[in-house]
């Protein structure tokens, strides 16, 4: 079974939102604004640009000219290709499926903003944005069925912040964030390997046409959600003219999903029917055979509910945006994710009459009381660089440009079916145009290059002890773009 533990991920991790997603590390999306997307999100936090400052780094709101509104979306595009796909059940037989083919996704990412001076010293502002997200869905006849269906993460944040100019030269300010966490993950589920013995074995194993069709198609779902909070801090400065510096620090945000796992079509042992005259034991550790229907007994559903502890990692950042002339200025960042958090992906019972853990939980399975799924991860810390240039052509049109490389936070032998990601490099262009002196547009454009990347997953028990003899190998390629548009009013 599948879930989510100490997190630092997704969700609910998401992502796109990626196994899929244009600019982003992990399941963490930098997109909440257009103008910084244009310098590949280079000086972001010291470059004066928008009301979007709210989130990047609320210290640099007191920069701003009065009450201003910035909204805008993003059109992430993104395909995942997979090839030379292959997997065994618990039993080590080939699993039956689609060996090539592509998820594709195509989503969009809204943010909207708002800034006000209380006084020359004192600004504040508010915002909703989306911080991490992930997305992912394969055909439901993807060979690797056992280890990956559908993964989405999301989540939505409220940030009310302050900023707080000390002197000329340097200002601090604060967030506090509301956020909500929404995730679903699913498989279907090899229940030893019954569905690749096929009926023309079973039917011989058993002796009489009991084959049940119903094994092929047990379909494993969590769902869950919660409300947290976090908070920002930032520091910006301009201790030489021109020269602009930026630190911010998003915090970790500490979420408990709650939901209910369900599964379908899964057997019923005889060890679970002894003594009902409505099934035929055969053995205690094999189906019991449904005496109504003729066939291998089986749950058409099982519902228990379930907790899942996720927790969106914190980042650290520092920037800085360089005037070399009237016209043209240089950007740079480098940002810092504790991702090392995010150990593994558990799902627990909170269920007083559980049912799906009481085979999930026992020492030949997942080995842990009230334990439904888990996922070793142990992704580690990673580091995001970027550098750009924004150049004033003329008095009301600026052009932007940018490089970024983001360090996937994945080693080799923790990449999975749900996130197949390597490293990246981006680049990215943008305009703003005036249009008139309270209304300006941004434009933006970015291009993710990665690398092909090979997945070799197999399950485990919470001690990271393989299971049985299941297996999914892989290779993978990503691709994605992003266009986005916004627009800025000044009160």
């Amino acid at each position: 079974m599948y879930m989510i533990r100490k997190t630092a991920v997704s969700v609910a991790v998401l992502s796109a939102l990626f196994s899929l997603s244009a600019q982003s590390e992990g399941y963490k999306l930098f997109e909440q604004s257009v103008s910084s997307m244009g310098n590949a999100y280079a000086g972001r936090g010291a470059q004066i640009t928008d009301a979007s400052l709210v989130y990047s780094n609320p210290a640099a709101l007191t920069q701003l000219d009065g009450a201003q509104l910035s909204g805008g979306l993003n059109l992430i595009t993104a395909k995942t290709r997979y090839r030379n796909a292959q997997a065994q059940s618990a039993n080590g037989q080939s699993v039956v499926g689609r060996t090539e083919g592509s998820n594709s996704l195509n989503e969009l990412v809204p943010f909207v903003f708002y800034s006000d001076k209380v006084s020359d010293s004192l600004s504040w502002g508010i915002g909703f944005y989306v911080p991490f997200g992930l997305s992912s869905d394969y055909d439901n006849d993807f060979v690797g069925r056992y280890f990956a269906d559908e993964t989405k993460i999301e989540v939505l944040s409220l940030q009310p912040s302050v900023g707080y100019k000390l002197n000329e030269q340097w200002s601090v300010g604060m967030g506090i964030s509301v956020n909500r966490a929404e995730g679903t993950l699913s498989k279907y589920k090899d229940h030893s390997g019954l569905c690749e013995l096929g009926e023309q074995t079973t039917n011989a194993m058993f002796g009489v046409p009991v084959y049940n069709a119903a094994y092929c198609d047990s379909h494993y779902e969590v769902e869950g959600d919660d409300v947290a909070f976090g908070y920002t801090l930032g520091i910006h400065g301009e201790p030489v003219q021109g020269t602009r510096l930026a630190l911010t620090y998003h915090s970790a945000i500490h979420f408990r999903l709650s939901g209910d796992s369900v599964i379908t079509n899964t057997p019923i042992t005889g060890a679970n029917v002894v003594g009902n005259p409505n099934y035929l034991v055969v053995a205690p550790n094999l189906p019991a055979i449904d005496l109504s229907t003729g066939k291998l007994a089986a749950n058409s559903q099982l519902t228990e509910a379930s907790k899942v502890a996720l927790t969106t990692p914190a980042t650290a950042a520092f920037s800085l945006d360089q005037q070399l002339s009237k016209a043209l200025s240089v950007q740079f960042s480098a940002a810092w994710t504790e991702w090392s958090a995010f150990e593994s992906i558990d799902i627990l019972s909170a269920d007083a009459n559980p049912s799906i853990s009481l085979s999930t939980q026992i020492p030949s399975n997942l080995n842990n009381p009230g334990q439904i799924g888990y996922i070793p991860e142990y992704w580690h810390n990673s580091w995001s660089f970027a550098v750009g240039a924004t150049y004033v052509l003329q008095s009301d049109v600026t052009l932007k440009a940018g490089v970024a490389y983001d360090e996937n936070p994945i080693g080799q032998s923790h990449k999975t079916a749900r996130i197949p990601t390597d490293d990246r490099v981006w680049a990215s262009v943008g305009a703003n145009w005036q249009l008139t002196d309270k209304l300006s547009l941004d434009f933006a454009y970015g291009y993710l290059f990665t690398g092909d990347v090979s997945v070799n997953e197999r399950e485990y028990n919470v001690q990271d002890v393989p299971l049985y003899n299941s297996g999914y190998q892989g290779d993978y390629s990503n691709k994605s773009q992003l266009f986005a548009v916004g627009a800025n009013y000044s009160f």
